[in-house]
């Protein structure tokens, strides 16, 4: 889905992402791993997982400048992940433009909460995320969650092997 955004990121667009979009996103993480704000992945990942993200561009189509990933967990549950925006356009609004999107997105698939590890509570919580502790999940969904090799699931699940990806991080829920 491509929206437009008349907000303060007016003059992006949002777009489905693509394979020749894996090395910019690739820069995008790696602008914003040292800060802590976004942990590091494989590029191979990013290519098994472009289905779940989405880019910004800019007007003139030619330059990605964001990007962003909702990943299903569960039948009712989904998690945001990834949010980065270039150096040196951040407070934008390219980042609510992103987040937007992948509300939109989940909606469309049927997701009724998502979820995030974040330390820009503030961001999130303008978009009507609310902080909250353990994994808001059934015993029985607890059970299913822990066989998926996701390293995200595994933070969602607040597993040991994981514990220091997430020292710092805010738990936040939105009920759509």
């Amino acid at each position: 889905m491509v929206t437009g955004y008349s907000g303060a990121a007016m003059g992006y667009t949002v777009r489905q992402a693509r394979t020749k979009d894996v090395s910019v996103i690739r820069v995008l993480i790696d602008q914003n791993v040292g800060s802590g704000r976004l942990l590091d992945k494989h590029t191979v990942n990013l290519y098994e997982d472009i289905l779940e993200f989405c880019v910004v561009q800019d007007a003139a189509g030619e330059t990605v400048v964001g990007c962003g990933a909702l990943h299903v967990m569960w039948e009712d549950l989904a998690e945001i992940r990834t949010v980065a925006v270039a150096d040196g356009l951040r407070g934008q609004g390219i980042g609510h433009l992103i987040v937007d999107e992948l509300l939109v997105r989940a909606r469309m698939v049927g997701v009724a909460r998502v979820f995030c590890l974040t330390f820009a509570v503030q961001f999130f919580a303008s978009h009507g995320f609310n902080e909250i502790s353990g994994t808001p999940v059934a015993p029985e969904v607890y059970a299913e969650l822990l066989r998926s090799y996701d390293d995200g699931v595994a933070e969602f699940l607040e597993l040991d092997r994981v514990k220091p990806n997430t020292l710092g991080n805010t738990r936040m829920l939105l009920r759509l």
